[in-house]
Formats: structure tokens, sequence, C-alpha cells
């Protein structure tokens, strides 16, 4: 329901004007590739400003799908293709068009071979990841949520560093294997009620049935999240990344995870939901107290800020299956939030790279001195980090915290309990970069290109920070929507 209130197919063109960017680039001939950073980049800015006016013309008050785009697709198999925004899907299509120009700036001296081949994989693997943010058809998401592993594979293999290609394969793999799982269940929801997602979303399944279709969805979103124990490929794959892909890897292609599990997972099987709900709490505590005590013992700035993120994501699985209104809303906020404090973080990694070449954090010392701008910076993140008061880091994990107390009191000690060595970690990683003797003279500080790169995102970690009203808007109406069906499958399964 609620169709925009525009009379162009606003959120189609927000989907595919990557794709037409990519094939413009292909189509050009280009092969310095120095035309194709700007016509990526102009067509990614383009992007978040209809973006922009989706959320300015989006109406919070209504908890249904609005700028519904359907056409019939495959008319023999029943297929449509259909998308639609709520306010669970909204906010991660900005977070999207937000970071991919961000990315690409981040790439832009640093990739110089082939470099319009990597400008289009970035631009398909933004159409991909929109399309699975919005897709309202079953198989339309699929599609679009495993293309994601094309253009990242070789964002990736091609880009990356000495390991690429194991990590592009590990990822691959991980990732391909919980899906399949998934694509039986996807299955089984065909045959029984069609392919459209809005129809399901209004089906009440079996509760013999239940436990089995929310496993086979757990499979692919806890590796996609990362979930401990499933989340190994994670620092790998981080290791071996660009900048820009290990910016846009943390920042969204997580959330696709935690997007799953508040689409699908809680709507469509909310008695195993409740069932499991006890193991997502266990998993989620373990995923935040084991990383952060590996992150306490890494001497790579990629790895640590990689085992911080399954961290953070343990917060957001601990707030989604809470299924309480301050829980719920307190994973939305900590997914925007991680999404923009881990672009930053791995972009503050880049720059450093960028300069000197290693990652090894005992290489580093006295920034302070040397790069003024960087430490200030680099300190608002790893505070934001640690969920200090006034930023959007705290706002999130305040309310997971409030949430799941009203659930499980063992589940927010454990929790809490954890937050003392996130701090831990993230404090020791800011005294030996930015404090301390200096390890070498070869720093130079930030340029314009950089401090533009950062100025979106500490804009948005402090607003979030202080002042998170229009995101809490944004969701309210949906999850209390969703709230309110997960409470009623419960109660009638």
């Amino acid at each position: 329901m609620g169709r925009s209130m525009i009379s162009l197919p606003l959120l189609s063109m927000i989907i595919f004007l990557p794709l037409l960017g990519a094939l413009a680039i292909l189509f050009s001939g280009e092969k310095r590739g120095d035309n194709a950073r700007w016509v990526a980049l102009w067509t990614s800015l383009v992007t978040f400003i209809l973006s922009l006016i989706l959320w300015g013309h989006y109406d919070p008050s209504q908890a249904g799908f609005q700028f519904i785009d359907s056409t019939p697709w495959i008319s023999s198999l029943g297929l449509t293709y259909e998308v639609g925004v709520d306010g669970i899907s909204l906010p991660f299509v900005l977070l999207t068009t937000l970071l991919v120009p961000l990315c690409l700036l981040a790439s832009w001296t640093t990739i110089q071979d082939r470099t319009a081949t990597y400008m289009i994989a970035f631009l398909i693997l933004e159409t991909f990841v929109l399309g699975s943010f919005t897709a309202l058809d079953f198989v339309l998401f699929y599609i679009f949520f495993e293309g994601v592993l094309i253009p990242m594979f070789f964002i990736i293999g091609l880009w990356g560093g000495p390991n690429r290609v194991y990590a592009a394969f590990k990822l691959f793999l991980y990732t391909l294997l919980g899906s399949c799982l998934m694509l039986l269940a996807i299955l089984y929801i065909y045959f029984e009620v069609g392919s459209s997602i809005p129809l399901a979303l209004t089906t009440a399944f079996s509760p013999q049935v239940q436990p089995w279709l929310w496993l086979a969805f757990f499979a692919s979103f806890a590796i996609k999240i990362p979930m401990w124990p499933f989340h190994t490929w994670l620092p790998d794959v981080h290791v071996e990344a660009p900048t820009g892909g290990s910016m846009i890897l943390a920042g969204i292609l997580l959330k696709m995870g935690g997007y799953g599990f508040l689409r699908f997972s809680l709507p469509l099987f909310p008695e195993a939901s409740a069932t499991f709900a006890p193991f997502i709490f266990a998993l989620s505590v373990i995923a935040i107290l084991y990383t952060s005590f590996v992150a306490l013992a890494q001497t790579d700035l990629k790895k640590l800020i990689a085992y911080s993120s399954v961290a953070h994501m343990g917060f957001v699985t601990l707030g989604i299956f809470t299924a309480d209104s301050a829980g719920l809303q307190g994973a939305m906020t900590q997914m925007v939030s991680h999404g923009m404090i881990s672009a930053a973080l791995f972009l503050c990694v880049g720059v450093l790279y960028e300069r000197t070449h290693t990652r090894d954090i005992a290489a580093y010392g006295g920034l302070a001195s040397r790069m003024p701008h960087f430490v200030t910076v680099f300190m608002v993140f790893i505070l934001a980090s640690l969920g200090l008061p006034g930023t959007s880091g705290f706002v999130g994990e305040f309310l997971v915290l409030l949430g799941t107390s009203q659930v499980s009191v063992y589940a927010t000690v454990g929790a809490a309990f954890a937050l003392v060595f996130g701090a831990a970690y993230a404090l020791w990683l800011y005294q030996r970069v930015a404090l301390g003797p200096m390890t070498s003279q070869n720093f130079r500080d930030l340029n314009g290109r950089e401090l533009i790169a950062f100025a979106p995102l500490l804009l948005g970690v402090l607003l979030l920070g202080v002042y998170p009203t229009p995101l809490f808007t944004m969701v309210k109406s949906s999850l209390s929507h969703l709230l309110t069906a997960t409470e009623k499958g419960g109660r009638h399964g």
C-alpha cells in the first residue's frame, strides 16, 4: 500500500541509476579511468540526492510500504518486479547512497589499475544493495541479495592485498552456503503463498514448520551480519580488501543480515523467533565478549576494527530478538550508527596505509604532533565506537541494553560488562597511534579530498548522537507495526 506522492517511479530510478552509470562507463571506452571516476562520483551523488527527495516525500506516520513500483515480471510463475520502502528499509537506502560516493572518494588515488572496471563494480554493487533493501518479491530479493557477492568478489579479488584471491573466495563460499538454505525456505514459501513478501507477511505459518524456515533464514543472515561463530570470514576479507571495499562491507553489507532478521525472521516466524531468542542472546553476548578480547590482542589495524564490528553487530542481534520497542529501535540506531562509524574507521586506516603502506599498529605513534586534523577526527570516531554519550554509538547501545533488560537480566549484564573491554581496545588503539613517541617522520595531515570524505560521517555521528529524533520518527510506525504483528503471530502461531 501507499504509492508515492510524486508521479515518477522515484524508487526504481534510485535503484537503477548506478547501473546506468556503470553502463555509461562501460560503453564510453574509457581506458585510463580519469573520466570514469567523475562519472561514478556524479552518478552516486545524484543517487544520494534522489534518496533525500525520497525521504522528504516519505510519510513516517504510515507503517506500510510506500513508493511502490510494481510490474509483472514472469507472469507464468507469478513473479513480479515490485519494490517499496518502509521505516525499516528507508534508513538503509539513505545510508547506502551516502556511503558509496564517500567510498569512491576514498579510492580516488589508491585505485590506479583498471580504474574504470573498479568504478563499474562499485556502481553495480550499489544497485544490488539498494535492490536488496527494497525488493517486495522473494525471488527478486534473492537475486539482488546474492548479486551483491559478484561485484564484491571482484573488488576484493582484483584490487585487494596479497591474499586477495583467498579472501574473495572465502567471502563468496561462506555467504553462498548460508544463502542456499535460505533459497530452500523461499521455495517453500513460494509454493505455499506465492512470491509476494507483503502477502507472506500477513500469512500465519504452521508452528511445526516455523523453526525449520527460521533456521534456514538464520543460516544466511547470521553469516552475513556476521554472528559468532560464523564471523571467521570477516577479518580475513577486511585485511585484504581495498579501503573502499572495507568501508562498504562494514558500513552496508553487514547490515543486510540485520535487515533480513527484521524483515523476515521476526514477522514471518514470530513463534520460532521467540523460541530461539535465548539462543540468539547467548551467541550475541559471546560475540561481544569474545571478539572484544580478540581485538585487544591484534597487531593489525584492520583486523582490530573488523573484530570490533562483530562485537557491535552482537548488540544489533541482541536488540532485534528482544522483540521490545526500545530494543528494536536500538538495533536500528546501532546499525545506522555503526554503518557510519565503521566506514570512517576503515577510512582512517586507509589514510594511514596510503602514507606508510603498513597496517602494523606498532609502526605508528606520536601522530598528534604530525597529523593534528587526522587524530582529532580519529578520536571522535574512536569515542563513538566505544559508545561515548553525545555520539550515535551511545544511543544505539543504551536502547539495546534498555530493551534487553526487559527480557533477560543475564544478557544485559553480559553485554554491559563487555562494554568495558570495548573501551579498553579502542582507547589502547588510539593511545598507540596518536600519542607516545614518534616512530616515523613520513606523515602528512589530511588533504581536502579526505576532509570532504570524513565530513558527512563526522556530522552524521554527532547529529545522531545529540538529536536522534529524525531517525526515531522514520522508523517508529514500521517498528510498532512489526512488533504488533510479531506479538499477534506469537500468540496465534
